[in-house]
């Protein structure tokens, strides 16, 4: 299942949550915390228990950020899920497994964490393995805050939490989601985030505006030359095995089961986002 854009959604904003059955995003968070200001919590929660209730399931992973546990407002989160069935809850500044543990303990659906303070990022290997874990949205705004890093196109201040956050999700077998880019007016740093993202290893990109979601599912999905390299690579190493003769190579690399095993997934995940496109 392609996660190459994850939309951000208000449940706090109807108009916003009826907007978004109908976007070409590859999933949602459907968020009960940041977006949704203290006084409106409870009239958002009960929206999104009932757009739940009342939303058949379309195949796109709808995720419920909650406030965390910690909070006021986390346990009537959770307590407005019962009886509904989103694909997963997002649970905010995850900083070890324990704050995993509290949430799995009172519903039964698989966890997603948010990585965004520092111990965050140092536990993220002992998180990853949780049993209850999907995946991971990586929060690089409040990471960014608690480490007092400057704003950078190039986002170098975050690149060890990035990569550090993405090995543990990869060593868990994971699903790993890119953070937000805030340049709503600037479509040229935009799209440099979502290649960075994808050259890093994300499988997608957490969006702020449906006006993101072309762009990251662009960079998050296999390119025409990409995909027919993919059929090239493995199509020679089939032949070479087929007559145990020498190596295969492809545009004068060699081409190894590591690279025919890369070929399989690009064209496993063009197929699936195919699929999706004709559904």
């Amino acid at each position: 299942m392609p996660f190459r854009s994850v939309l951000y959604v208000p449940a706090s904003n109807a108009r916003a949550m009826q907007k978004a059955r109908g976007l070409p995003c590859d999933a949602l968070i459907l968020d009960l915390e940041d977006a949704v200001a203290p006084a409106a919590k409870p009239e958002a929660r009960a929206a999104l228990s009932a757009s739940l209730a009342a939303d058949a399931p379309d195949g796109r992973p709808r995720l419920v950020r909650i406030n965390a546990l910690s909070t006021p407002w986390g346990g009537d989160d959770l307590a407005a899920l019962s009886g509904t069935a989103p694909e997963g809850v997002l649970v905010p500044k995850v900083s070890a497994p324990g704050d995993l543990d509290a949430v799995a303990a009172q519903v039964d659906l698989p966890l997603w964490a948010m990585i965004e303070t520092a111990r965050g990022v140092i536990e993220a290997p002992a998180i990853c393995a949780h049993p209850a874990l999907a995946g991971i949205v990586m929060g690089t705004n409040d990471l960014a805050r608690e480490l007092g890093a400057r704003s950078r196109p190039d986002r170098l201040p975050l690149m060890a939490a990035l990569q550090g956050a993405l090995m543990a999700a990869r060593a868990a077998g994971i699903v790993a989601i890119d953070g937000v880019c805030n340049a709503l007016d600037d479509p040229d740093r935009l799209a440099a985030e979502c290649a960075q993202g994808r050259d890093l290893g994300f499988d997608g990109k957490s969006l702020i505006h449906p006006a993101q979601i072309a762009s990251a599912n662009a960079a998050f999905a296999p390119s025409a030359d990409e995909i027919d390299l993919a059929r090239r690579r493995i199509a020679a190493h089939e032949a070479v095995l087929a007559t145990g003769q020498g190596v295969a190579v492809v545009d004068g690399e060699i081409v190894e089961a590591l690279h025919v095993e890369t070929a399989r997934a690009t064209l496993a995940l063009a197929r699936d986002i195919e699929g999706e496109a004709g559904a």
